[in-house]
């Protein structure tokens, strides 16, 4: 089997890229992740067309006379769109593979793809080692405060680490495991015991609960058998997402690393998705496990 070949079968680190700004630093954690962990490095762009296509749209009542001719003209329109993002995907790939390659990835993979981005990344899950991508896409970056409208569907979707990216690239030195003793944190605890991600690292154990002392002790166990990890504890009180995100300021976190939606759908509607909380709240990069 050919290197080539095995690049492409592996498992690779996926950056999800677009026109946003933020793109340039999921390009950066992305490179970063490839590096630490030797895994070749996907970049795609998805191309999702409009729901209502604009000649469908704008022809509904003309008269009879014009309609033949405003039609032609429609239809070349949209060939028209169709070929600019189509042309525009090719230069937001070709940037993104410039960047990564300074970043020290010798050879990238690009990829383009129609239609939604949800279901290419489904169709693309089984390849995927960890996810990339950014907070807000290209679409909804003015809307500070705000998740892009098809985060909480990707993260529900893909059940691999899912790194959600806020803010210009920060090489990591120092991350926060939020703990709960929930089956996705476990997932965290065992992913940070043993992957080349976190080498060399600091990393702060953080639980907020009532029995935080108790769950700490038995996560602690794992993790000090870690090789060249720095461990550092803490048992908090209060609300959850306000005390991680509290404590994520005042020890200059880099990364945050925790469970996604480990709770019941009814729970989050009668509560609010904790998931999603943090998303809104953290200001600095949000690694997810499913």
């Amino acid at each position: 089997m050919n290197s080539s070949h095995l690049k492409h079968t592996q498992q690779l680190v996926l950056a999800c890229i677009d026109g946003s700004a933020i793109s340039s630093a999921v390009c950066d954690y992305s490179a970063w992740i490839a590096q630490r962990v030797n895994a070749p490095l996907k970049l795609l762009h998805n191309i999702e067309h409009q729901e209502t296509p604009v000649v469908s749209d704008l022809t509904g009542n003309i008269g009879l006379g014009s309609q033949e001719h405003l039609l032609e003209e429609l239809t070349q329109l949209e060939q028209q769109r169709s070929k600019l993002l189509m042309q525009k995907g090719k230069l937001i790939l070709e940037a993104a593979k410039e960047r990564v390659q300074l970043a020290g990835i010798s050879d990238p993979i690009t990829a383009k793809r129609h239609g939604s981005v949800v279901e290419s990344l489904i169709d693309l899950e089984d390849n995927i080692r960890v996810l990339v991508l950014g907070v807000r896409g290209e679409d909804h970056e003015k809307q500070k405060g705000k998740i892009g409208s098809h985060l909480e569907m990707m993260i529900r979707a893909i059940r691999r680490p899912i790194l959600v990216v806020n803010t210009d690239f920060k090489k990591p030195d120092t991350i926060m495991l939020a703990y709960d003793g929930s089956e996705a944190a476990e997932k965290a605890v065992d992913m940070v015991a043993i992957s080349p991600l976190y080498k060399g690292l600091t990393c702060h154990l953080v639980c907020v609960s009532n029995i935080a002392e108790e769950l700490i002790q038995q996560a602690t166990e794992k993790l000090k058998k870690t090789v060249d990890l720095n461990l550092i504890t803490a048992a908090l009180k209060g609300k959850a997402e306000q005390e991680l995100c509290i404590y994520q300021e005042n020890h200059n976190i880099d990364l945050t690393i925790m469970g996604a939606f480990s709770h019941t759908r009814l729970h989050e509607i009668l509560l609010g998705s904790f998931t999603v909380k943090m998303l809104l709240k953290t200001k600095k990069p949000l690694l997810l496990l499913r």
